[in-house]
Order: C-alpha cells, then sequence, then structure tokens
C-alpha cells in the first residue's frame, strides 16, 4: 500500500514552501566551494538542506533521507526514502540567473510516489502524488498536445560537469534543434522536468543525471500524462544516475530515435 497521502503531500508543500528566503538571502552566496569540473555549492545548498533534512525527520521520522549535499552510502531503497536535490540549477544561482528550484521526492520500493519542484523565484510549486495526477499551485496540469517534433519546443541539457560529452551534445544539439521549432537551455533539469509536465515544452534530455535531478519530475511528467525513459527506451531507476528522455509521449520515440547512438 502506498505510504503517502495528499495531505500529507499539502504537508510537504508547505515545507518546502519555507526555503524561499533562504534564496534570497545574499551573503549566503558569498561562500561558494567548487566540488568538480563546473560543478558549485553555496551556503545556499547547505541551509536549504539542513532545513529539509530536519523539517522531514520531524514529519516522517521513519523515511530514510538522500541528498546531493551528503553521503548517501547504506540506503536501502526497498523501503522509503526521501531525494533531494537542495538547489537544483547552482550555477544558475551563483550568477543570479533566477531559474533553480528545490526538488523533492518521495520513492518506496524504488518508485516514485510523490514529488514536489518549487521555483522560489516564481513561487510556482509543482506537485504530484502517484495515481493522482499533477498539480501546479493546486491547479492540474498536463502535457502539451504537441504531436510531431517539427512543432516542438524542446529543452536540452548539456551535462557541464562531463566535458567529454561536449562534441555528441551538440551535435545532437543541432540536430533536433534543425528538427524542431527551437530549443531552451535552462539550467535546472528539475525545472526543465516541471516545464514538461504543465505544456511549456515538449520534450527534454541530458544525457547524465543523478536522481536527485529527476526523480520529482519522473513523476510529475508521468502523473500529467508524460513519459520518461533513459536513451534507450528504458525506465529510469531513481536509485542511480541516468541518461533522461522526457516527452509528452507524443514526440517520444522521434527524439529517442536521434539520441539512441549516445556514448
Amino acid at each position: 500500500m502506498q505510504n503517502f497521502s495528499q495531505t500529507q503531500l499539502d504537508r510537504l508543500a508547505d515545507i518546502v514552501r519555507k526555503t524561499r528566503p533562504l534564496f534570497e538571502n545574499t551573503e549566503l552566496l558569498s561562500s561558494v566551494h567548487q566540488k568538480g569540473q563546473a560543478d558549485f555549492v553555496t551556503d545556499v545548498d547547505y541551509q536549504v538542506q539542513s532545513f529539509l533534512l530536519s523539517e522531514l525527520a520531524a514529519f516522517r521520522p521513519d523515511i530514510q533521507f538522500m541528498g546531493e549535499e551528503k553521503d548517501n552510502s547504506n540506503i536501502d531503497f526497498s523501503g522509503l526514502v526521501w531525494i533531494l536535490d537542495p538547489v537544483d540549477g547552482t550555477t544558475n544561482l551563483i550568477h543570479r540567473f533566477r531559474q533553480s528550484s528545490v526538488s523533492l521526492a518521495l520513492a518506496e520500493n524504488h518508485t516514485i510516489i510523490a514529488g514536489i519542484i518549487y521555483n522560489p523565484y516564481t513561487d510556482e510549486l509543482f506537485s504530484a502524488l502517484k495515481g493522482c495526477g499533477s498539480s501546479l499551485n493546486g491547479q492540474p496540469v498536463t502535457v502539451s498536445s504537441c504531436a510531431s517534433l517539427s512543432d516542438s519546443l524542446v529543452s536540452v541539457g548539456t551535462s557541464p560537469y562531463i566535458h567529454d560529452y561536449a562534441d555528441w551534445n551538440f551535435r545532437r544539439a543541432k540536430e533536433i534543434f534543425l528538427r524542431c521549432q527551437d530549443i531552451r537551455r535552462l539550467g535546472s533539469a528539475a525545472l526543465d522536468l516541471a516545464y514538461v509536465a504543465c505544456g511549456r515544452t515538449d520534450g527534454f534530455y541530458e544525457i547524465y543525471l543523478s536522481p536527485w535531478d529527476y526523480a520529482a519530475g519522473l513523476l510529475l511528467i508521468e502523473e500529467a500524462g508524460g513519459r520518461v525513459t533513459d536513451f534507450s527506451g528504458n525506465p529510469p531507476d531513481c536509485s542511480a544516475p541516468s541518461s533522461i528522455l522526457a516527452t509528452n509521449g507524443s514526440v517520444h520515440e522521434e527524439l529517442r530515435e536521434l539520441l539512441e547512438q549516445h556514448p
């Protein structure tokens, strides 16, 4: 039986919204640490994660916690697991490019059963509960009705942490650009996925994403009527990194054929 209710999802949304002031605290941006190639963390990341870890532990102490800025060893995915990216789009945050988000999902036995993506700058909160649809600030949303790639708007991910993929990424981006109406690059995979779920874009892809990048968005899109797979057409395993192709469903195979020959 699913261990999460709509009432609990609403409570979770209230908790996540409380992170908004942290994104406006410029003092927290004065400390920027580089974890790796084009991979940064700020005190906003740490403060958001610390706040949510504390709140979630009080809310549901029975649930394990997987977060981008913590040690994730010894997590048992056969049980309940929070999957959190405290700031998806940290590079955007550092540059005051106001497209960052909090991404929080709840997994049960490798299946996402609840998800929230929150843009603190626009106060847009996307949420989904398995079997109950997706919503934006409490109003139901669905994927677009776009029927062909030639009529679509596609978001692309560049996997900036892995420069070895750059040639492949930009060749594929050009191929897709020539076949669709236009492409977009937001810098927050979670928001890219949320925008597919609510019909603002028709597809999104990135060759390498961690579970905290895509877990909440996966459920949002599926509950909104769309489709999410890896580049080979298989369902992603939310306990592991994966390539991600997310669409309204109608343009999925057209895009996947262009992405299938990936590194």
